[in-house]
């Protein structure tokens, strides 16, 4: 295939993932609402982020609606909880009631939500901060974000971007206002006679000092004109603060199962694209040359190899043993038949890892794919959190067989302590790391601390139903053979002649980490992105193509570290080949500091510390997940290349 033909081939598949990735399941049966009809508004946490006058994120904390700093108004009674999805409340959603009365096609142009609330120094100072955080208040109408109309200007096109600010803050940055008036714009789909369904929500915030509480629901709104007076928020005494909203329903000829299109903008389309295709490209250059490399002296060493074996070397002249020492000295790798299968230091560890990784790759596999084809809608919040959850627990099964034959195949005999270190030790690592973070959480009162009832139902479901398959998954594995060597391990252990620099442990894993890193650092841009600043992520298309890319990266140069390694006849392969794949990590988490420094700039060391906790436990399982695919992919080139040859 020519150079044309490649990338008319990558265009072609690119352009499928993408067609794949606009497609999205609904998740949820849409809801019908005749004239008149209440319609739900609820109301999410209030998160950080970014404003049109400042691009960097100032905090990491999320703050329950009705806190008491806040004084929002609350409905008769209390706030009742919305029932949520596991993964929902692990991404910190806290989605309540509120008092707002919206009736289907019932306009209304000024109403007051409660009675007038005031502020006393205390709140007006946390509020006050919140609002120069330009922190974001989540409304949900009928499950679908309330947000705010933006134009992406590379593209030219516009979308809506979930939530609306807090308040806002004046021309010398000192001074903060705080919205107490909401003008909410619902667009709706007639659905049939009488039928009308929600297809769009805006809300447009205004901050009106001059509101009036009329009382039984009336008031009186400010204009929005620019000498209209602003709410401030008195640092030193009491503000009193009347809360009015205004609703105005518009048709629209949008279909509800179309309706999350705004939300899932691509942001600079043209960057992924570059990126995808640079790097597709990179990997196919870089497999063939591996490949090319690697069969071509394979088959000449091997074919030599072989050769010298059908000799009768006690026949040899002077010049054939010459010509032998030349085979040696050309290509070392044969020379460590006997002990490239021998055991590795700490085998129960290394299988522990290899088993979890395994677990791992199949769990973001399977994750991926599902994404892909459109079942972990948006619309369903949480989706993504509650698959991984589950599959973690079925998957277990997975990381317990490859771990157990793993080690059965190292040689171990300690296979309790591997059957029962599989399922724990990773998991429960990853745990209390997620653990010790969310105590940083509940200290600050934020509403992303997950709840110590979910805490005993994620411990529930790993000890109940993760743990016994793991058990069932390392006693299948003992239970099947070994992988036999395909040559003999020599009693006594080669010496390792002195590795020349680049095959120095540091030097090769700098050289290998760099790669696989380099095939996702764009994609992984954007996924921090959306993480830290609460956009939709939803171009698995894209992470489709980047995770394949990076797992035949990974892969490739790992064999090409080990096939220089067995040249120069050091045959303690496995470790180097798990390490040095998972150097990758360490990229990984140099990035996210790299992207503290430019993005982020938080005013705590709390915010600080949870940052980079959360950075190092994702480096973390990205270091298990690339470090098994770099030891498994070496494991199938060692095994193959020794099955090659004969060995007397």
């Amino acid at each position: 295939m020519g150079p044309w033909g490649l990338q008319a081939s990558c265009a072609a598949l690119l352009a499928f993932t993408s067609t794949v990735s606009a497609f999205y399941l609904p998740g949820v049966a849409p809801t019908s609402y005749s004239k008149g009809a209440r319609v739900p508004l609820n109301v999410n946490r209030l998160t950080p982020a970014e404003s049109d006058k400042d691009s960097q994120l100032h905090n990491v904390f999320s703050f329950d609606y009705y806190h008491r700093a806040f004084r929002f108004c609350r409905p008769e009674g209390e706030p009742k909880y919305v029932s949520e999805s596991l993964g929902s409340i692990l991404f910190g959603d806290r989605i309540m009631s509120s008092p707002f009365e919206l009736k289907m096609m019932e306009n209304e142009t000024c109403k007051a939500l409660c009675a007038t609330q005031q502020f006393d120094e205390r709140s007006a100072k946390f509020v006050n901060r919140r609002i120069f955080q330009n922190y974001h208040l989540n409304w949900l109408v009928d499950a679908l974000p309330a947000g705010l109309p933006y134009t992406d200007l590379s593209t030219n096109t516009e979308f809506f971007q979930r939530g609306f600010p807090l308040g806002q803050v004046n021309q010398n940055q000192d001074q903060a206002y705080l919205n107490n008036h909401y003008d909410i714009m619902v667009d709706y789909h007639e659905a049939g006679k009488d039928q009308y369904r929600v297809v769009g929500v805006m809300v447009y915030p205004y901050s009106r000092a001059d509101n009036k509480n009329l009382g039984d629901g009336r008031a009186e709104c400010g204009s929005n004109s620019e000498d209209t007076p602003h709410v401030k928020l008195d640092e030193k005494g009491n503000t009193e603060v009347t809360w009015t909203y205004g609703i105005y329903w518009r048709p629209s000829k949008t279909a509800w199962a179309t309706r999350w299109d705004p939300y899932l903008h691509v942001y600079d389309p043209k960057i992924h694209w570059f990126s995808l295709i640079n790097s597709a490209i990179i990997v196919v250059f870089l497999v063939g040359m591996v490949a090319a490399i690697l069969m071509r002296a394979l088959k000449k060493d091997i074919a030599r190899y072989n050769r010298l074996e059908s000799f009768n070397l006690d026949d040899l002249s002077g010049a054939d043993g010459a010509a032998e020492d030349s085979i040696q000295e050309d290509s070392g790798w044969k020379l460590v038949h006997g002990d490239v299968f021998r055991q590795p230091a700490r085998p129960l560890l290394l299988s522990v890892l290899l088993g979890n990784g395994s677990q791992l790759f199949v769990i973001t596999a399977t994750t991926i794919i599902f994404a892909l084809f459109g079942f972990l809608s948006p619309s369903n919040r949480g989706s993504l959190g509650t698959i991984m959850i589950l599959l973690w627990t079925i998957f277990g099964f997975v990381g317990g067989y490859v771990s157990s034959r793993t080690y059965k195949t190292f040689g171990g005999d300690a296979w309790k302590q591997n059957i029962a270190l599989t399922p724990i030790l990773v998991p429960g690592i990853v745990f209390a790391t997620f653990f010790l973070l969310n105590l940083f959480l509940w200290a600050k009162g934020s509403s992303g601390a997950v709840p110590f009832t979910t805490m005993l139902v994620i411990l529930g479901i790993w000890f109940v139903i993760s743990l016994p398959l793991s058990f069932a998954g390392s006693w299948m594995g003992f239970k099947h053979a070994p992988v036999q060597p395909p040559v003999r391990v020599n009693q006594i252990p080669r010496q390792i002649p002195p590795p020349t620099t680049y095959l120095r442990p540091i030097p090769s894993m700098l050289l290998v980490g760099i790669l696989p890193f380099g095939a996702i650092f764009v994609e992984l841009f954007f996924i921090l992105n959306n993480i830290w600043f609460g956009k939709v992520y939803y171009m698995f298309g894209f992470l489709f193509l980047c995770y394949g890319i990076m797992t035949i990266t990974c892969a490739a140069v790992t064999i090409l570290l080990v096939y220089f390694l067995l040249c120069a006849e050091n045959y303690h392969w496995q470790w180097r080949a798990f390490l040095c794949a998972g150097a990758s990590a360490g990229y990984v988490f140099l990035n996210a500091m790299l992207y503290w420094v430019s993005k982020l700039k938080f005013g705590s060391f709390t915010s600080g510390v949870l940052y980079v906790g959360y950075s190092a436990l994702l480096s973390f399982l990205f270091f298990i997940l690339t470090g098994t695919i770099g030891f498994f992919s070496s494991w199938t080139f060692v095994h193959r290349i020794y099955g090659s040859i004969k060995i007397d």
